[in-house]
């Protein structure tokens, strides 16, 4: 099954390169696209240096899901690998680790769970690793999704909520020595704050939506 990797990024010019750079050279993918979701930075600009990849420029900010619709549009791959643009500590192996249960039919999806990296990540993912935005799965299961490029940051929500419904296999993949930018970092740390409860708003109302009344 051809393979294409799918990196939503916004404002990313700091890690997207070295991202970019571990893609291209894993053997396992076949297709790297990166879709700049209304970025203002230079992120287009550092992902048009790398050569054999896609570059989506999205002029208006969609959110994860749309961002990772617009992705999936410029590819037939069967099977699709996601993975967020602002990771440190990105290696081969950890593509491998995300990628080779579904190549191999073990699981519908893989998700990544950061281990051994920065406290605060590693506590995040083990918290709600349904969250993690690190994954693999077969493009199928995604084409049954039909509203996914409205959940914005519910687009893992919307993930978890399918494949629960579905009684579908999903394995855990420990991910070591990876972690991921704080917002706070990349913004400074008030309007990270405020990104982060954007966010967070943004998953809770999209879960309520699927899912009014919980069991």
């Amino acid at each position: 099954m051809n393979t294409a990797a799918i990196v939503p990024a916004y404002n990313e010019e700091k890690t997207i390169g070295a991202v970019i750079d571990v893609l291209t050279g894993c053997s396992l993918i076949d297709q790297v696209i990166v879709v700049s979701d209304g970025s203002t930075d230079r992120t287009v600009r550092v992902a048009l240096g790398f050569e054999n990849i896609e570059v989506i420029e999205l002029l208006e900010n969609r959110g994860k899901g749309g961002a990772i619709k617009a992705g999936m549009d410029h590819t037939d791959a069967k099977v699709l690998l996601f993975l967020d643009a602002d990771l440190i500590g990105l290696k081969q192996a950890h593509i491998t680790a995300l990628l080779q249960p579904v190549l191999r039919e073990q699981a519908a999806m893989t998700i990544g769970v950061f281990e051994k990296g920065r406290v605060a990540t590693d506590i995040a993912q083990k918290m709600a690793p349904f969250l993690s935005g690190q994954r693999a799965l077969k493009r199928e299961l995604l084409e049954q999704i039909s509203d996914f490029d409205l959940s914005r940051f519910g687009a893992e929500v919307a993930l978890h909520h399918y494949v629960e419904e579905q009684n579908l296999p999903v394995l855990q993949v420990a991910l070591p020595d990876l972690s991921h930018m704080l917002k706070e970092e990349k913004m400074g740390f008030w309007k990270g704050i405020s990104a982060r409860g954007k966010m967070y708003w943004e998953i809770i109302k999209y879960a309520v939506k699927i899912n009014p009344h919980p069991k």
